[in-house]
């Protein structure tokens, strides 16, 4: 067993898949060394995940790759419902501009999108990448230290960390070391999944198919120009690739068709009943399993990386309070939770189900998609707000307080960038008002920057976001997570004794260098 001064790290990160690297990237915006352990040399070559949303765009974009993943990935029109004809039932349209400041939905190969994560990574000189080991050990749980142990072509070695985090997948090591246990669902289905090139005349359109049909429910999508994904639940018997995707290729097609991969899948949906065992955390599918129903598997592990992050960086870096770790669980275990029970009923909607009730449930479905504005409504994004928590104070009705704060373009000094580019990695008060004496004290004992809307050349959106919320300023986290409010004609925040000892720190911190952006700030720091 090798063990040296070198083998004290900051944190360690099991598994280099896109959670871990995005959170391996998201903790050097914060200062934070880490060194990521994973079992493959190289990227995994073969496709996995195919959709995002635009809040996981945004999210990239905070890990450095943001314009890189433009430039891979595909605005996709958003969801359709087939029935067994493949006659549209409904439609959920997607927008090319969302909330975040992307399209609401985006189609990507998952082998491109970790290459771009592994690139910008080794550009990070905080960040350290091991391939090729197995991690045999984690543990124990403290909030002292952690042992981490692995073997390579060299022999076994071991790692002590400040923090561990978990992003190991479904049969996660780093989980089973923390004790924790999956609470099921109750989904359980076994699917086989189609990934094919060609450049032949595939029937499809700019978003994705759900066939409705109980005898051979499907998924399709075109993934780029040349790349398509079907996904069928398996049956009794077998069936060849040219007979499922038959419905999607002129009759007796013999043109260039390759399979890229075909593969089956058990889709299941279970969360983690603990993410966390003394400084070790589970993200990812480590903490949550998701049917694919509604394309957001991927997605809630990087909001998972997101959100803890920054809170671990403050504590690591900071001295901040142990107890903001509390709220990582807190706050993204009932997402995830919402987001999995959402996708188990999408998934038993559209499928129809396997048993005797499935004929009703269709009949159902299609009268719902019929109802004036439900599909709308069902198409708007699935970043709803955190529940009201110590870092989420909902005390008034309509409150902000727990939503993401939109990303317009915004312009300073003639200059132009994404508003996150702007504020950077801290903690921010936006104003839409004269900031009080109380407010203004308030931002200089806490360290933060104070930003007017007004003179943002955003167009308004801001400020008809604060508007709307009945606020005349809102603290923004660094996840862009709006935690308290000050509501219209107000002073002061709501509640700031409850959250303001949680993020009291010891000692100053030392922030990364800052961006040509961030240093436009400047003039109006308070």
């Amino acid at each position: 067993m090798t063990v040296d001064e070198a083998a004290r790290v900051p944190v360690v990160i099991v598994g280099a898949g896109p959670v871990g690297v995005t959170a391996a990237l998201l903790l050097a915006r914060h200062g934070v060394r880490s060194v990521v352990l994973e079992r493959h040399r190289d990227v995994y070559p073969l496709p996995r995940a195919v959709a995002g949303d635009d809040e996981i765009h945004r999210i990239l974009q905070a890990a450095g790759v943001g314009e890189e993943f433009t430039a891979i990935s595909r605005p996709a029109g958003g969801l359709r419902l087939l029935d067994a004809r493949h006659r549209v039932m409904a439609e959920f349209r997607r927008s090319r501009q969302g909330r975040h400041g992307y399209p609401q939905s985006s189609m990507f190969d998952q082998p491109e999108l970790e290459g771009l994560l592994r690139a910008e990574l080794a550009r990070r000189p905080g960040c350290e990448l091991r391939g090729g080991v197995e991690v045999t050990g984690v543990g124990p749980d403290t909030a002292g230290p952690v042992r981490v142990t692995y073997r390579d072509d060299t022999g076994d070695h071991e790692l002590w960390a400040e923090a561990v985090l978990g992003c190991d997948g479904a049969g996660s090591l780093t989980r089973e070391a923390i004790g924790g246990l999956w609470e099921d669902l109750r989904f359980e289905e076994r699917w086989t999944v189609i990934d094919a090139e060609t450049t032949g005349p595939v029937r499809c359109w700019e978003g994705v198919d759900q066939v409705c049909d109980p005898e051979r429910p499907g998924t399709f999508m075109r993934v780029n120009d040349t790349r398509y994904r079907w996904e069928f639940r398996l049956r009794d018997g077998r069936q060849t690739v040219r007979e499922l995707i038959a419905p999607w290729l002129p009759p007796s097609y013999d043109g260039d068709f390759e399979v890229v991969r075909e593969t089956q899948y058990t889709f299941r949906a279970c969360v983690a009943d603990r993410w966390r065992g003394g400084r070790v955390f589970l993200l990812g599918d480590a903490a949550h399993l998701t049917p694919p129903f509604v394309g957001q598997g991927l997605c809630s592990g990087l909001r998972d990386a997101r959100n803890l992050t920054w809170k671990l960086a403050r504590v690591l870096r900071q001295g901040a309070d142990e107890r903001l770790l509390d709220t990582y669980e807190s706050e993204r275990r009932p997402h995830a939770r919402h987001v999995v029970r959402l996708a188990v009923v999408m998934g038993w909607a559209m499928t129809g189900g396997q048993d005797g009730a499935a004929a009703t449930r269709r009949r159902v479905l299609a009268a719902l998609c019929r109802v004036p504005g439900l599909t709308e409504l069902a198409g708007r994004d699935l970043g709803r707000p955190l529940t009201a928590g110590p870092l989420v104070r909902r005390g008034l009705r309509r409150s902000l307080a727990g939503a993401m704060c939109p990303q317009p373009w915004v312009s300073v000094d003639g200059r132009r960038s994404r508003l996150d580019e702007l504020l950077g990695d801290s903690f921010t008060i936006l104003t839409g008002a004269e900031p009080s004496p109380a407010l203004s004290a308030l931002a200089r004992g806490l360290g933060v920057r104070t930003v007017p809307v007004a003179g943002l050349g955003d167009g308004g959106t801001l400020a008809g976001w604060l508007r709307a919320g009945r606020a005349d300023a809102v603290l923004l986290r660094p996840d862009r997570v709006v935690l308290d409010v000050v509501p219209t004609g107000g002073h002061d925040f709501t509640d700031t004794a409850a959250w303001a000892p949680l993020l009291h720190t010891t000692r100053g911190p030392q922030p990364p260098p800052r961006t040509v952006e961030q240093s436009l700030l400047r003039s109006t720091a308070p």
